[in-house]
């Protein structure tokens, strides 16, 4: 089983995805517009180059998304996509990159579970988590 989040946006999706190719190091496998595919006669002229679906694979990970036409959209909210390191300088670097035109929601920082934990909106209207968290310590059996 794989679990991959699946995002809508609202006309951004090839910008937000070479977006985060280039931050996450990731390759777009699919960009897939609305014209030329079956859903071209349901869309309307202005949205015939928006997305219909894109696949981007960063490592073992895939992130899959489209832009939602006019009266398909709903707002974004009860998520977030959770970038786990464990290289805190490359987690402040991802980090970064995303906080541009954004908002920061938690500054990158050490927290209880954490050395490096941070939460923002980025300016496609996407919540971020980079989570570099401390290594667990395992109780001793008996």
């Amino acid at each position: 089983m794989h679990l991959n989040s699946y995002l809508f946006f609202t006309g951004q999706c090839k910008e937000a995805f070479e977006f985060y190719a280039k931050v996450l190091g990731g390759k777009i496998e699919m960009m897939m517009p609305h014209r030329g595919s079956p859903a071209e006669q349901h869309t309307p002229p202005e949205w015939q180059d928006k997305i219909l679906h894109a696949r981007l694979v960063i490592g073992d990970n895939v992130l899959m998304a489209s832009d939602a036409p006019p009266g398909r959209q709903h707002k974004i909210g009860g998520f977030a996509v959770n970038i786990g390191l464990n290289d805190a300088k490359e987690g402040e670097r991802i980090f970064r990159a995303l906080e541009e035109s954004g908002t920061v929601i938690m500054p990158y920082g050490e927290t209880f579970w954490a050395t490096r934990y941070g939460m923002l909106t980025d300016r496609f209207g996407i919540t971020w988590m980079v989570n570099v968290e401390k290594p667990v310590e395992r109780a001793a059996s008996h």
